[in-house]
């Protein structure tokens, strides 16, 4: 039997009587949970696992390779699972304890984006929900597209919760957090970015811009205020996602939208 093996054994010994799980402790850094969260966080070299919390057949289906890299694993039944979680939480049988990743900086995306010959980077302005940016780095990742940009003071923190909803993308997608998004904007035109901002009143619809420079960022607002205006006078261009009908929809939430802007910028 192997060390990985005995330490599994060991873990999961005494079935549900077993002794109460321990919750982190404040430097311990924080919970990931869900399949797709925590399968994508044990596959980046970048993440530092502490602790793998799982019900015996979720380990099963690990490969032992990625539990190699995990310090600590125990077993647990699903209400142990939850004890350590906030109330509500969907972890499907699946809690690692991380590190957060180490900060991207936007100076890294510019260096990145300066040896492709094609590139695409989302910048978003104002939009702090964790449901939505992890929504937005899922389709980021889905699409290939370099990295997000958001300013530091409304950028949500780094959670389980937006791990989550980004469903792997957090970990290969890097966002950069800077102080001023307009400054940004601007270095990012002086490296051949074109910048095109979207928004529902602007004249021109997306597709009519194809085919898309080959260097571009994709700058969305707050669904409730869009694009603040420096954000908006910086963009090279804007452009409005075209609605099929008139009718009580007229907009689409932010997430949503940067997933077709980015289907669009990769078609181009």
């Amino acid at each position: 039997m192997s060390k990985k093996e005995k330490r599994l054994k060991y873990a999961g010994k005494g079935g549900p009587k077993r002794a109460k799980l321990a919750k982190l402790s404040g430097g311990e850094g924080l919970w990931l949970f869900g399949v797709h969260a925590v399968n994508a966080a044990l596959r980046n070299p970048e993440r530092t696992c502490r602790r793998l919390v799982a019900t015996e057949d979720r380990v099963k289906e690990l490969d032992p390779a990625l539990l190699a890299r995990v310090k600590k694993v125990e077993t647990s039944d699903r209400q142990g699972i939850d004890a350590l979680l906030p109330p509500g939480t969907v972890h499907q049988g699946l809690a690692l304890a991380v590190n957060p990743l180490p900060d991207r900086s936007f100076d890294d995306l510019k260096r990145s984006a300066f040896i492709k010959d094609r590139a695409v980077l989302v910048m978003l302005d104002q939009v702090t929900d964790r449901q939505n940016v992890g929504a937005v780095l899922r389709s980021a990742a889905a699409f290939a597209a370099l990295g997000v940009i958001m300013q530091d003071r409304f950028a949500p923190p780094e959670s389980g919760a937006l791990a989550k909803a980004a469903s792997g993308g957090l970990e290969s997608v890097p966002l950069a957090r800077v102080v001023n998004l307009s400054k940004a904007l601007e270095e990012l035109k002086a490296e051949g970015f074109v910048a095109i901002g979207l928004e529902a009143t602007a004249e021109t619809p997306l597709p009519e811009l194809a085919p898309l420079p080959k260097k571009v960022v994709l700058v969305l607002g707050s669904e409730g205020e869009g694009m603040r205006q420096k954000q908006r006078e910086t963009c090279s261009q804007l452009a409005r996602l075209p609605m099929v009908t008139e009718g009580p929809v007229d907009s689409l939430n932010v997430s949503n939208a940067a997933a077709i802007a980015l289907y669009e910028a990769g078609r181009s």
